[in-house]
């Protein structure tokens, strides 16, 4: 390995652990009881102890900052997972894979995720942004809900958006969250909602 190499691998790996402390800060930021409301690239700056500049380097802006937040809670929910679903052979075990995953990813961090839907509801540019991430949770769903109909009979084809429609509601974070409560994760009401989705189908 040449020296320049060395270097250039160290100040990448310096980095990394950089940005990991601001999504860190941002993530305890939105945690605070005030998050919502004082949730800034100057706070979060402060937070992690970085320059204001250092923050919009990393993300460009305090959307891209929300964004990357709810991308690393997809990591760390392990949403790379979520493929394996569509390789079930039954497209019902598909469905309860692909269920479970959105299980595991809504038990990530629900305060969180709580603050950034909270967030999106005042600013239509991150409420675009969620909202393509759960078009692609519908669109997964058309995929499976078509699967189960060819090996099912049925529904016929009018009638699968409106069960699409359904299941994209049933597993939604509100919904998740809401069926958890205080005392059970979304993880492990998964199941719960495998149930309801099989019995629509």
């Amino acid at each position: 390995m040449s020296p320049r190499t060395y270097r250039l691998g160290r100040r990448q790996a310096g980095a990394d652990r950089t940005r990991a402390r601001i999504l860190e800060a941002a993530r305890l930021t939105l945690a605070d009881a005030d998050g919502p409301t004082t949730f800034s690239i100057d706070s979060v700056g402060r937070r992690a102890g970085v320059a204001r500049m250092t923050v919009y380097y990393q993300f460009g802006s305090r959307r891209g900052l929300l964004e990357a937040l709810f991308d690393d809670l997809a990591e760390r929910g392990h949403m790379d997972r979520l493929p394996q679903a569509f390789g079930q052979a039954d497209p019902a075990d598909a469905l309860r894979d692909f269920v479970a995953a959105f299980g595991r990813f809504w038990a990530t961090d629900r305060l969180t995720l709580r603050r950034l839907r909270s967030l999106a509801a005042l600013d239509p540019e991150l409420a675009g942004a969620l909202r393509a991430r759960d078009e692609r949770r519908r669109h997964g769903l058309r995929v499976i809900v078509h699967r189960l109909a060819e090996a099912r009979g049925g529904p016929a084809q009018p009638d699968q958006e409106d069960v699409v429609s359904l299941l994209f509601a049933l597993t939604g974070f509100e919904y998740f969250d809401a069926l958890a409560g205080p005392d059970r994760s979304p993880e492990e009401v998964a199941p719960l909602v495998v149930r309801a989705a099989l019995a629509l189908l």
